[in-house]
């Protein structure tokens, strides 16, 4: 096949595509078999060998034309929804235009732009400064590299229960050790802590009585685990997302933040899940009332294409030389295109509004069901991110994994898409895409709550 473009004959050679017809007309059975023929076992899959071939909105349909309501939204990315139309429209343009030419090659107006507005919606202090990247693990990846340039020093604070990442040092990060079998050795100088849980760990105490003893703890352990001298920077996610939809308890974070200041230690937020609205903020650190140093983006940044970025105060990431971040797909130009129009609807639909409406809602029907059912242990989370804990009588210590497999089984043949989550499995987590129509979430809830009560009857039987 041959292209005339500008009077030259360009040949193009053989012409390759994927037959669009075909994904549509196969059934999920054989789109499933093709997988397991060329996909190795270790790229997962949750929520039961679902297909997709179009999605919009919240909705989903699959190879064999059925519409799912999405409460997992691609794992926390699909805030302003499925092709949402100005983010298509963007790529599209963007697309016509540059598709790549790495930004360490030549200077962009997309990276730019992308990079201004990311240092206006969070300001780290008086100046910031933004870094683009490809995803939530390369994010976090660049950030304990300017945390250690910055700092002259080597060792990293981590904690229990977290997930950053499938890199080498993501997963010398990341807690969940069945995600980490036969990968290592793994990054020396990673010093791991108990994440403050209050449901596991509080019985007992008050809040701040909890929070007063788990910040005692980690200021100790800066004298018997590993000098506070030698600490580049702790990491946590605000709001644990694999780890069960845990919040950090703002007294909690408020300390940690003195405890960093005091000891010249370098505070990184991991936003990557729980950024750009999802909690009803742009980042989830300001419902605590603190600022990091550094801060670590993705998902929900790009309304469905890859992209990341690293924040931070402008003399911390100053510090890292040249050459030792970045990388060559970094904020290529279609996606921050992709980003900026997910953020310019993030604002004009007050995405952050809408939330904290949508985690009203969850949290409000969670709450009755735990009254109906002694097997819902716990309901928690921020905004739009609400984690419901199943376990045995409500109790933290017999978790019960088993009935959110079948909850998930349940409400996938009523045509509801839902993810487990924690150390254990036990968790339900709701990540719908914050544009969900108030019925659609209504039938989603209804699921899983009919679901976990039919459980409930046969578990008393």
């Amino acid at each position: 096949m041959r292209s005339h473009q500008g009077g030259l004959s360009v040949s193009l050679g053989p012409l390759y595509f994927v037959d669009l017809e075909r994904s549509v007309l196969q059934s999920s059975e054989t789109l499933l078999a093709r997988r397991r023929a060329v996909v190795p076992q270790g790229v997962s899959q949750f929520a039961g060998g679902v297909t997709a071939v179009s999605a919009k909105g919240a909705l989903l349909v699959d190879s064999d034309g059925r519409e799912l309501i999405d409460l997992a939204g691609g794992i926390g990315v699909m805030n302003v929804g499925h092709c949402e139309e100005r983010v298509v429209e963007a790529i599209c343009e963007q697309a016509r235009k540059l598709i790549h030419t790495c930004i360490h090659v030549a200077t962009y107006e997309p990276y730019v732009a992308l990079c201004e507005k990311l240092v206006e919606l969070l300001p780290h202090g008086a100046s910031t400064k933004a870094l683009l990247v490809n995803s939530g693990a390369e994010a976090v990846e660049n950030a304990i590299k300017i945390a250690r340039q910055a700092t002259g020093r080597s060792s990293i604070i981590c904690f229990t229960e977290a997930f950053h990442g499938r890199t080498l040092m993501g997963m010398s990060l990341t807690s969940k050790t069945k995600y980490k079998v036969g990968c290592g050795p793994f990054a020396p100088e990673v010093y791991r802590l108990p994440y403050p849980r209050h449901f596991h760990d509080g019985v007992g105490l008050t809040l701040d009585e909890f929070c007063d003893r788990e910040l005692a703890r980690l200021d100790e352990a800066l004298t018997n685990r590993v000098g506070a001298e030698q600490v580049a920077a702790i990491i946590l996610e605000p709001v644990l997302g694999e780890g069960g939809s845990i919040p950090a308890p703002f007294p909690y974070m408020r300390g940690l933040r003195e405890l960093c200041t005091r000891y010249g230690i370098l505070l990184i937020c991991d936003e990557v899940q729980t950024g750009f609205c999802r909690t009803g903020r742009w980042a989830a650190y300001e419902h605590s009332g603190i600022v990091p140093d550094l801060s670590t983006w993705a998902k929900s940044l790009g309304g469905g294409m890859p992209i990341a970025a690293v924040v931070g105060r402008a003399e911390v990431m100053d510090a890292a030389l040249p050459s030792t971040v970045g990388g060559t797909y970094g904020g290529n130009p279609v996606a921050c295109a992709a980003a900026l129009a997910t953020i310019a609807v993030m604002e004009e639909q007050n995405l952050n509004g809408r939330a904290e409406q949508i985690g009203a809602v969850v949290r409000a029907r969670f709450e009755r069901l735990a009254e109906r059912s002694n097997l819902v242990g716990n309901v928690r989370g921020l905004g739009a991110m609400i984690g419901l804990e199943l376990c045995y009588d409500r109790d933290p210590g017999r978790p019960a994994s088993d009935m959110v497999e079948k909850v998930a089984a349940f409400c996938l043949e009523r045509g509801v898409i839902i993810l487990p989550a924690g150390r254990r499995g036990n968790v339900l987590r709701v990540l719908s895409p914050l544009v969900i129509r108030d019925e659609d979430l209504d039938r989603g809830l209804t699921a899983i709550e009919d679901a976990i009560l039919s459980l409930n009857e046969t578990q008393l039987a």
